[in-house]
């Protein structure tokens, strides 16, 4: 069977009604960014299921791929040449695929339209970054009313060991059976194992609207493709907005052993956490793993307090190797969250009343003069010192698996992070730990340091 396809496809749904001037954003290869957006995240959820986390490599495979909207009376169609086949069953595309496929025309249509058509909108201003955000999900029908907060968002690695990811299905397992649903970055290991064990814990409670959300951005889909799994894919435009729309749209977090990107969201969230104006807000925060992760999270709670100090550790619970008290601890922390939704009248899908400061919004653009002139020092407020550290863990996941900073630091060579040595020793340590244990790239691949601690 040949390893390439094209085929034209027809949408289902709300995908009718799009303006001919959204349509006309990716008529054409003349469109610029937008297009090659488009183009690479789609060949992106085209090749779900490939075990590798190199775009470039992706990129070169399929630089014959193409894809085109066909505008027509009724609606429109997608057209894609030399598609991966893997995307096909008889020469039709999968239905999972062809959804997350339309999701991603869906957002990255609606994004562009909404940056260049709405003039009240100014997306440097906090409150309007928010508004943004609040939109995209509610396009992409995630926020759903009247339903009980139920959304756990779990975190983890994308290169764990088989072993690891049995685990993150057993606690998947163990929620899904208490009625919670799944959100995580949709991607495969610890993103794809709690959205199967759920899976299978709401056929056994026969709860047939399941949802086994995925949330990704344009930099990092190509790495870490959607899982099959994923029912409801919003994709957001950059890591900031994709953190925020996180922890405005889940309820409750549990967190698996991961590498630079899961220690990215540790710090993202617990340092939207410790600003004082979040201190009454209830979020269930839960570390879990198997034994030998034990020293792993060791070193992770260990860097939390070297850096961010206690009132951070507070937030969290770290439970080794139960996935039944994590599903029973998640689940009876839920009902506080009901309550003080109900007593401050927020709503149940969207967290409107958490505090998040714009050095968490911004976005942060990984370079080597930005990298290098990040300020990490201990006399910095813990809110401003955690949305640093949170930018230094973003660049190196950048420079691992997102295609324009690998391609920086294949030509200026490693990221430079200076800065107090008290915090760059520990620091330093954890990332060590993260290359002797496999968790910067997929298993078998050597790895090479993006970075260097000067």
């Amino acid at each position: 069977m040949s390893s390439k396809v094209s085929a034209r496809i027809t949408p289902d749904g709300c995908l009718d009604l799009v303006s001919q001037r959204e349509v006309s954003l990716l008529l054409n290869k003349s469109q610029g960014d937008i297009y090659q957006l488009f183009r690479q995240s789609s060949l992106a959820v085209l090749n779900s299921g490939k075990e590798s986390d190199d775009p470039e490599q992706m990129l070169t495979d399929y630089a014959d791929f193409d894809i085109q909207v066909i505008e027509q009376a009724r609606g429109i169609k997608l057209e894609v040449s030399n598609a991966p086949a893997s995307a096909f069953v008889d020469g039709v595309m999968i239905k999972g695929i062809q959804e997350h496929l339309y999701s991603v025309l869906r957002d990255i249509v609606y994004a562009n339209s909404v940056m260049t058509l709405d003039s009240q909108l100014n997306l440097g201003k906090s409150e309007d970054i928010t508004n943004f955000i609040f939109n995209m999900l509610r396009n992409s029908g995630a926020m759903v009313p009247r339903r009980s907060p139920n959304i756990v968002v779990c975190w983890g690695g994308h290169s764990i060991s088989n072993e690891e990811y049995e685990y993150t299905k057993e606690i998947g397992h163990s929620l899904g059976l208490r009625g919670l649903d799944i959100c995580t970055g949709c991607g495969p290991g610890a993103m794809k194992g709690p959205m199967k064990g759920a899976a299978i814990a709401h056929a056994k409670q026969r709860i047939y609207d399941g949802r086994y959300i995925g949330i990704t951005e344009p930099g990092i889909i190509a790495a870490e493709s959607p899982n099959p799994l994923v029912n409801e894919l919003v994709i957001l435009p950059d890591i900031e907005k994709r953190l925020e729309a996180f922890v405005r749209l889940g309820h409750g977090i549990v967190v698996f052993p991961g590498g630079v990107g899961t220690a990215e969201e540790i710090l993202y969230l617990l340092g939207v956490l410790v600003n004082h104006n979040n201190a009454a807000l209830p979020f269930p925060i839960i570390f879990s793993g198997q034994k030998h992760n034990e020293e792993y999270f060791g070193q992770i709670d260990e860097f939390i307090g070297l850096t961010l100090g206690k009132s951070a550790q507070n937030r969290y619970k770290i439970i080794i190797d139960n996935p039944e008290k994590v599903g029973h601890l998640m689940k009876n922390s839920l009902k506080n969250v009901v309550k003080h939704r109900r007593s401050t009248r927020d709503a149940f899908y969207f967290n409107w009343l958490l505090d998040i400061a714009p050095e968490y919004q911004i976005p942060f653009i990984p370079n080597h003069k930005n990298m290098k002139t990040l300020e990490i020092d201990r006399d910095m407020p813990i809110h401003l010192l955690a949305a640093n550290l949170r930018k230094a863990f973003s660049g190196i996941v950048a420079g691992n698996v997102k295609e324009e900073g690998i391609r920086q630091v294949t030509a200026h060579g490693p990221f430079e992070l200076t800065g107090d040595r008290s915090l760059l020793r520990p620091l330093e340590a954890l990332l060590n730990s993260f290359v002797k244990e496999g968790r910067m790239k997929l298993p078998g691949k050597q790895y090479q340091p993006c970075y260097r601690i000067v």
